[in-house]
């Protein structure tokens, strides 16, 4: 679970612990249970990763499914449309990994395969980790990617160690986030990026904004800074 979420749910459940009995408890798990599937449509002005433009600043349309077991295993399916790469112009994310929680932290693990249709030669694979925890009603978490050496990254790996944050702002409905990172191998030379921004959710919908940018990155116009607005939705 998000640990910001968790945090801020915490204090939440046990407020009302008194008023639910075991039984009703029980019925409730029963009744999720042990797999969960959120499909999730979002939109963003300008699809980023990790600092860089991938749609050359152009709008992007972004689906996504995942589905997670009670156990912490969960695998997800993810697509974004993208700038020419030679291919079918289409980016699609397919992940399987185990996250949980140990005390006050929770852990992430997992390994995330980039498919580019129509250019297999991009195709690549990155393991993930993340471990985080809350602050206050905030959490903050180090996250790290590497991709080991392959055929499409040159015969090179690559490492991106990241920190990322957010905050929520009591019952208002706005979360504060930020992030920086630094990233260097097959895909950048000491690159950094860093954003701040904010969520919001309205009606259902989580609205928001980040101001984006990026240094190291010789001069990389898709790397300049620049304001990114989103709009997503879970069903």
């Amino acid at each position: 679970m998000n640990t910001a979420i968790r945090a801020f749910t915490l204090a939440s459940l046990a407020a009302s612990a008194l008023t639910i009995s075991a039984p009703a408890m029980a019925q409730e798990d029963e009744a999720a249970g042990p797999i969960d599937i959120e499909f999730t449509l979002a939109g963003v002005s300008d699809y980023r990763f990790r600092g860089i433009s991938l749609s050359d600043k152009d709008p992007a349309f972004q689906p996504s499914l995942t589905v997670s077991h009670t156990s912490g295993l969960f695998v997800s399916a993810w697509a974004s449309n993208i700038a020419d790469n030679g291919g079918d112009d289409i980016e699609v994310d397919l992940t399987a990994g185990w996250s949980g929680t140990a005390g006050p932290v929770d852990v992430s693990i997992s390994g995330i395969y980039y498919v580019y249709p129509g250019a297999s030669d991009l195709n690549y694979v990155e393991a993930l980790g993340s471990v985080g925890t809350g602050v206050g009603a905030g959490s903050v978490a180090l996250n790290l990617g590497y991709v080991p050496s392959q055929n499409n990254t040159g015969n090179q790996d690559n490492v991106y160690v990241a920190v990322s944050g957010e905050y929520p702002l009591g019952e208002t409905g706005l979360t504060l986030n930020g992030s920086f990172g630094i990233e260097d191998g097959a895909f950048a030379d000491k690159k950094k990026d860093w954003s701040i921004g904010a969520d919001y959710e309205l009606a259902g919908f989580t609205l928001g904004v980040k101001y984006i940018d990026t240094a190291h990155t010789s001069g990389n116009p898709l790397g300049k800074a620049g304001a990114v607005f989103s709009v997503s939705k879970s069903f």
